[in-house]
């Protein structure tokens, strides 16, 4: 078969495209892979910069939507079906074999490209809002990099779940992306919390979602209303914020981690289980993560390139098949 490996870390531009032998292995999934989406640490995987750490050659590639060649039996899933899968690796590759926990079904109702937007993004912000967040129907969220996939995925659930969305971004021209995805007010970063006051009446938001960090996490504590929970997500900004926690005690607000993939390394069913609170918002059509450019397998070296140089505008795409 087909696939996109990194046969040196050396960036983007070291993703080699060539023949590998299609993958094995008692007890997976088999999928044959209509569409890959493009997501950060792939990135950071071309550099070696991720925690984890694959030697060259690998293929990269950690979410994918097709249809299952192959399924061990007892697994729920068959030959034909249509799924999403979260394989880790493997995924910019016409085939990818995973075990059947990270394998779910797609309903009718979704695209492939939209179910390959769909497991690292929303299933890493239901984490955070549901499990670590305990988002309440009525809450006010503010959402930083709001244009981005985990922001517009959080914008998505958010809604979903009965939350009044503010979104943070640094254009007007994201702001209309924000504002597409279901975001009922957004602001420009530059001096965001003036107008999160002026917006929430001076009370502030219950919960701030954050993968930037940077120099805007001081301010972001101090837009949370008590008892406020500000999610840790990433730290796309490059700096790595600290906390003075006296500013804790002030509103009796909290600073909250969210490590999804920490949380359910050695408990694999966690996805399937997060997955099947999602599929009645899929199959209502509540979540549609924007799309943006499909590459080819033999560009998926550019693919990954957009996505590191930040010019991407909706989830990219890596399609293995013609």
């Amino acid at each position: 078969m087909r696939a996109a490996r990194v046969t040196r870390l050396d960036g983007p531009a070291a993703i080699e495209v060539g023949d590998v032998p299609e993958p094995t292995g008692e007890g997976l999934v088999v999928v044959d892979v209509v569409a890959a989406g493009v997501t950060f640490p792939d990135t950071l995987l071309t550099r070696g910069q991720y925690q984890i750490k694959p030697p060259p050659p690998f293929i990269l590639g950690c979410e994918v939507a097709g249809v299952v060649r192959a399924a061990p039996a007892g697994s729920g899933l068959a030959e034909g079906d249509r799924v999403a899968a979260f394989p880790g690796f493997g995924g910019f590759a016409e085939t990818v074999a995973a075990e059947p926990n990270v394998v779910f079904p797609l309903p009718g109702t979704v695209s492939f490209e939209a179910g390959a937007a769909l497991p690292m993004n929303y299933l890493t912000v239901h984490f955070g809002l549901v499990r670590r967040g305990g988002l309440h129907p009525g809450e006010t969220v503010l959402v930083h990099g709001a244009a981005g996939g985990i922001g517009t995925a959080a914008i998505q659930l958010a809604k979903a779940y009965g939350a009044t969305v503010i979104a943070v971004v640094s254009t007007e021209e994201k702001a209309a992306v924000a504002r597409a995805a279901g975001a009922d007010d957004a602001v420009l970063a530059d001096g965001f919390l003036p107008a999160v006051k002026e917006r929430t009446g001076g009370r502030g938001v219950d919960i701030v979602v954050d993968p930037v960090g940077g120099d805007r996490f001081t301010d972001s504590l101090r837009s949370l209303a008590p008892e406020g929970r500000l999610l840790v997500i990433g730290f796309t900004g490059g700096e790595i914020p600290t906390v003075k926690v006296n500013r804790l005690l002030l509103n009796n607000i909290s600073v909250v981690g969210v490590g999804w993939g920490a949380f359910w390394h050695g408990r694999s069913e966690f996805l399937r289980e997060q997955w099947n609170d999602l599929l009645p918002l899929l199959s209502a059509g509540r979540l549609d993560p924007p799309l943006g450019r499909e590459y080819p397998l033999e560009d998926a070296a550019a693919a990954v390139a957009e996505l590191d140089e930040r010019r991407a505008t909706g989830k990219i795409l890596v399609k293995p098949r013609p």
